[in-house]
């Protein structure tokens, strides 16, 4: 396993739309924000996220798990990144007034197959209800929470490609709020990320991107561009505010002319030679998500090539 590589994707994943742009606390977006990857108190719902997944090996492999997730306060206090590493079977955890518990189980299927679950519950029992404002309510959740997995002895199983084998297996496996990829160098396969985020199978960070901009809906090209065109009360605000968003300030400032230029258009992993004007099938990837079944098969017409 490449565990740079891992630790760069899942921190992009764990902080992805924590703040966005104008980076302000004040702005309303970032007051009515929608975390990924919430885990309420109960009888809120989601009170829980579970992992499943599918492990090939001739003998009882050594599964590790560990969770991250953001814990959130109030009066403007930056979020505190919790990581706990899962013991097998049942854990109880416990952060300042958050609490919970992590189930984990490995169970033999078929003959050199094993199936991973892992399922985390909040059990935090004193949510001031009805006080329900988001603010007050994501004090006492799992904010952001994702799960890495681990195997020695055995591998993982992707579950956007089984194969003919393991697919029977990969279908009777349910994910709750969450969904497993396998992750690293490609063509490893000792390490998934389990994230609430849509992935496909060993993710990457473009190697032009320059840092951590955390917003959903934009790319870092038109971040960048935007924020010099911030007043400068504005910026003031940033810099004296989220420690993430000055260093997203910071960054936009001391990119060169030349750092800007990689940021605009890259083709990648495009065979041939494609043009304005021809005219392309669409093919979704053997196990497609909703966006991939609804363009599968159609036909489109290449516009500009840019």
């Amino acid at each position: 396993m490449n565990a740079a590589l891992v630790d760069q994707i899942v921190q992009s994943v764990l902080y992805e739309g924590l703040l966005l742009y104008p980076y302000r606390r004040s702005s309303i977006r970032n007051q009515q924000q929608w975390n990924c990857g919430v885990v309420y108190p109960s009888p809120m719902n989601p009170s829980n996220m579970a992992t499943e997944c599918i492990v090939s090996a001739n003998h009882r492999p050594v599964v590790r798990a560990e969770v991250r997730f953001l814990q959130i306060f109030a009066d403007g206090k930056d979020p505190v990144e919790r990581r706990m590493r899962v013991i097998p079977s049942w854990m109880p955890f416990q952060f300042d007034e958050l609490q919970g518990e992590v189930h984990s189980s490995l169970t033999p299927l078929a003959a050199g197959m094993w199936k991973v679950r892992i399922e985390i519950r909040n059990r935090t029992s004193h949510l001031p209800l009805p006080d329900t404002r988001r603010a007050n309510v994501l004090r006492h959740c799992l904010v952001s929470t994702n799960t890495v997995l681990t195997v020695e002895g055995g591998r993982f199983i992707s579950m956007l490609d089984p194969g003919e084998r393991y697919a029977a297996a990969v279908r009777q496996c349910t994910q709750t709020g969450t969904w497993p990829v396998l992750i690293g160098a490609k063509g490893e396969k000792d390490c998934m990320l389990s994230s609430p985020i849509i992935l496909y199978d060993y993710p990457r960070i473009a190697p032009q991107s320059r840092g951590e901009m955390f917003d959903t809906t934009d790319s870092d090209e038109t971040l960048l561009l935007r924020i010099p065109r911030l007043t400068n009360a504005e910026t003031e605000e940033i810099r004296s505010g989220d420690a993430r968003g000055r260093r997203t300030l910071e960054l936009a400032e001391s990119l060169s002319p030349e750092d800007k230029l990689q940021l605009q258009g890259t083709r990648r992993d495009v065979p041939g030679s494609l043009n304005a004007g021809d005219g392309i099938r669409l093919h979704s990837n053997p196990a497609p998500n909703v966006f991939d079944s609804a363009l599968n098969g159609q036909v489109t017409i290449i516009g500009p090539v840019e």
